[in-house]
């Protein structure tokens, strides 16, 4: 008997079918004008965008011109790829134009779906993109559906890293950019640290398509974004503490698997105390509780965590001499992300490889608030629907599940536990072993690079042939994953989110044909290409016919991921176009989210059951406690990331006041008003400070004004001779202050010419803001870092960051407002002779001080520009770029035997 919900369903649909069923008769609109466009010449269907575009400007809306422009893509679709959107791909593009969230099953098409919205958005001429998690899928999307959109007149930029910036700036200004998600964000950044507009590469953030958006807005959400420089050289105590973390014992250590924290017990601090004594590390008399322990107890605990919770070709490899991270959602290697805090160094400390310095941040935001900027935002992907909540409450983005193509003939079987790992891999290999026997493709799902080797070993033992995909194998990712879908092929992938490529049952004729043309010297455009192509296309029809009588693709997972959508991303590898398939996840009671999340009671009840060795348990209620399991952790990672925001968002308003004060300056001519006001207004602070409002004139502290006027400005003024004038008061002597200060600017105006010093004025307004800003931010990293003991005291830790975060920026705007006037007053423009001097000087000292570092090491590797770091969570540590080629502690090249950061390094 059905219940009422579910009548109600049957009834009237789901609220996503009458979403989904109200769009049909546009897609019937779309539809109907094929002809029309079929007509078309090439050059008639190109000249559609300029019509589009008049259209527009003259009033007409993209809503009004869909059918039009959707119809434009599809037939340049057809002629540039040979693909004809299915209608339920114009489904899809209809509401990524809506601005929302299209959850499309594996095998649909959504690099083709992207190109319909993203050209009628692209129409008003500010520039679409379309963000990818890899460089890989953004040079192959954007060669591929570049395709279409040149058929249609439009243009196509690229955005990796690592690219010049002309070329850069080149690939924002065309109608369409493919770009990944990281390279955005630093661009960003970057634009809002440069000197001047021409050297800024974005244009606004008009319109974004998101491809993975789960992967990317959602499990890389929780780290920011930073770009770093370096700080002082502390390799030494790394090396040094390292050495004690291994003799350390479980009773020393108290660790927190799920929050990924380790914490001394007290034997573990007596145990450290007294070996650091012994050292000669902590001065006799000192405890690690005391203030000036901070810096050893913080340091101590990253190398705890890096033995006990990050293991080697699980969490990172060790390559070229360097640690490189592996993401765990994608099982990508992540190189030049480094995680913050001297938790990454406390690793290359383990590993003994080169220890980079630590960096301080130079500018920073989190994926929520970069893509927030967008005007209109949207995102694809397979799975979505389980993250609906947090895409509605964070972004905005609803969430509509578009029909498949063909119905789904996938069967996802229930879950087979076992007690042990090792009795898990033994049934994983025998079920591979007979769906290889028969010639069924099967595709195993690990966890880790680890696992994905001890299986490869036992399926090397059992003579089962089988190509592995990990971060290892990263190159020939798209070939391994293309072929996965041939007779009786076995590929074992660390995770298969956001590969991008898919698995066509028989195998992908299109690489086949460059592989076997490569081979055989054919080259493109030639009657022994055609007659190859036929051939090979024929060999993989018949191959598939005998794939889909052994019945389909085999997706078979090791263990659950923490994320339901990782497992169903697994899962949408089969069952591709109404293909057969099957589905089914092998499981131990060892695997790690049944250990941290109680499996101590199953254990207990499978004891009962009096299950013997080699015998698993398939149940419902056994998938269901999983998937309940699965959902705390969501629920937990949810909550990092909402906590992530809420703080950022303090710093994010702050961030758009500096960043758009920058912009202003840019763009001004001239900016001599706002240093005018600074300047005056740094006159009565100062005056404010010295004569309280209210105070009598034996209280007035002359000479202290007097002093901070010479010191600020170079000015010896009277002020005691005119505090004891009669009848002067405060007003008067800020009127006199001004009316000197203003005369001295103005001076400097005549003597080095006004266009001069608007250009001086500028440089000093952007430089002194850039560096007040990275100094707050460093500030605000601090206060972050110890605010939550503010609990301990009843207090809200996020209400007092606000409170403290806003008092920190107002001292910053009034520090900028000091510093500015003090440099203004103190600039002098060199001449020629003295620039070519100083410039001499500098080159001198800088090739002095590189060959005695050379002498001093001879066979030490040059040091390389440390990347960025971040501050966050393993899953998804950020990436940091760093500019800086001299230490902030080191000599300035200049020779005025200052450090660099007390000099040139100033500003």
């Amino acid at each position: 008997m059905l219940g009422l919900g579910s009548l109600t369903k049957k009834v009237f649909g789901t609220p996503n079918d009458r979403k989904v069923k109200s769009v049909r008769p546009i897609v019937e609109r779309i539809n109907a004008l094929e002809p029309e466009f079929e007509a078309l010449s090439d050059d008639a269907l190109a000249a559609k965008t300029p019509e589009f575009r008049r259209r527009y400007e003259e009033g007409e809306s993209l809503d009004d011109m869909l059918p039009e422009a959707f119809a434009a893509v599809r037939e340049a679709a057809k002629r540039a790829l040979g693909l004809r959107p299915f209608d339920v791909q114009l489904i899809g593009g209809y509401f990524l134009h809506k601005g929302d969230i299209a959850e499309m099953k594996t095998g649909e098409g959504k690099t083709l779906v992207a190109t319909l919205p993203t050209y009628l958005n692209a129409i008003p001429g500010k520039g679409a993109h379309v963000v990818t998690v890899n460089d890989y899928l953004v040079r192959r999307d954007a060669a591929w559906m570049g395709r279409v959109f040149a058929a249609l007149g439009m243009t196509t930029g690229v955005v990796v890293p690592g690219q010049p910036d002309e070329e850069k700036r080149a690939a924002y200004k065309a109608d369409v950019t493919y770009a990944t998600n990281n390279e955005l964000g630093f661009d960003y950044l970057r634009d809002n640290m440069r000197a001047s507009l021409d050297q800024m590469a974005q244009r606004g953030h008009h319109f974004a398509i998101v491809d993975e958006v789960d992967s990317i807005l959602i499990d890389e959400a929780r780290t920011p974004l930073i770009i770093s420089g370096p700080l002082a050289d502390r390799s030494e105590l790394y090396i040094t503490l390292n050495k004690f973390a291994p003799e350390l014992t479980d009773e020393h250590v108290e660790l927190d698997e799920k929050q990924r924290s380790a914490t001394l017990t007290e034997e573990g601090n007596e145990f450290i105390e007294q070996r650091l004594t012994e050292e000669g590390i902590l001065p006799e008399g000192q405890s690690l509780y005391d203030p000036e322990s901070t810096s050893i107890v913080h340091h101590i605990t990253q190398a705890m965590r890096a033995h006990r919770l990050f293991q080697k070709d699980q969490h990172y490899i060790v390559r070229d001499g360097e640690i490189v991270l592996i993401d765990e959602f994608t099982g990508r290697m992540m190189a030049g992300r480094r995680l913050g805090d001297g938790l990454h160094q406390a690793i290359e400390a383990k590993e003994g490889v080169q220890i980079k310095p630590e960096n301080a941040t130079l500018a920073s935001v989190t994926f929520q608030n970069y893509f927030r900027l967008y005007g209109k935002l949207a995102g694809m992907t397979g799975t979505a629907m389980t993250e609906a909540d947090e895409f509605q409450e964070i972004y905005g983005l609803g969430v509509v599940e578009i029909p498949t193509n063909r119905p789904v003939a996938r069967e996802d079987h229930e879950d087979q536990v076992y007690r042990t790992a090792r009795e898990k891999f033994d049934g994983v290999v025998k079920a591979i072993g007979i769906a290889h026997e028969k010639g069924q493709p099967t595709l195993v799902g690990t966890t880790s690079i680890e696992k994905s080797e001890m299986l490869s070993q036992m399926l090397n033992a059992a003579k089962i042939p089988h190509k592995v995909l990990n971060a290892r194998f990263h190159e020939q990712e798209a070939q391994i994953v293309a072929q996965a879908g041939r007779i009786g092929a076995v590929t074992i992938a660390t995770n298969m989110a956001g590969r991008g490529t898919d698995i066509q049952l028989g195998g992908n004729p299109d690489i086949a044909l460059s592989e076997a043309a490569e081979a055989q010297g054919i080259a493109p455009d030639t009657p022994e290409y055609t007659a190859l192509r036929e051939q090979i296309e024929a060999q993989v029809a018949e191959e598939k016919a005998k794939v889909l009588e052994a019945g389909g693709l085999f997706v078979l997972g090791t263990e659950r991921h923490e994320s339901r959508r990782i497992d169903n991303q697994l899962r949408g590898r089969s069952g591709r176009q109404g293909d057969p398939g099957r589905t089914l996840f092998f499981l131990s009671l060892e695997d790690d989210l049944m250990r941290i999340f109680g499996s101590d009671r199953l254990d207990k009840m499978l004891g009962k059951l009096g299950m013997q060795e080699g015998e698993a348990i398939i149940h419902p209620w056994v998938s269901k406690a999983m998937e309940r399991a699965q959902s705390k952790v969501e629920a937990r990672n949810f909550d990092i990331r909402k906590n992530l925001l809420k703080y950022d968002d303090v710093m994010n308003d702050q961030r758009k006041a500096i960043f758009s004060q920058r912009l202003e300056i840019m763009e001004a001519q001239d900016v001599s008003e706002i240093v005018e006001d600074m300047r005056h207004q740094y006159v009565e602070d100062i005056v404010t400070t010295h004569i309280p409002p209210r105070a009598y004139a034996d209280q007035w502290d002359t000479d202290g004004l007097a002093e901070v006027v010479r010191t600020s400005f170079g000015l010896q003024l009277p002020v005691a001779e005119w505090a004891a004038e009669e009848g002067v008061d405060d007003e008067d002597i800020r009127e006199r202050l001004i009316a000197a200060v203003d005369a001295q600017s103005a001076e400097k105006h005549e003597a080095y010419g006004a266009d001069t010093m608007r250009g001086v004025e500028k440089q000093v307004l952007l430089q002194t803001i850039d560096k007040g800003w990275r100094d707050h931010l460093v500030t605000l990293d601090q206060l972050r870092s110890v605010i939550g003991f503010r609990g301990y005291a009843q207090r809200d830790p996020l209400n007092e960051y606000k409170s403290e975060a806003f008092q920190l920026f107002e001292s910053l705007l009034e520090s900028l407002r000091a510093d500015v006037t003090k440099q203004m007053a103190a600039v002098r423009i060199l001449s020629q002779e003295e620039q070519e001097a100083m410039m001499a000087q500098m080159r001198a000292q800088a090739e002095a001080q590189r060959a005695q570092a050379e002498a001093a090491q001879p066979t030490a590797p040059a040091p390389e520009t440390a990347p960025a770091q971040s501050d966050a969570e393993p899953s998804g540590p950020a990436p940091v770029v760093t500019s800086d080629k001299i230490g902030r502690n080191e000599p300035c090249p200049c020779g005025s035997g200052k450090k660099y950061k007390h000099c040139h390094g100033k500003l």
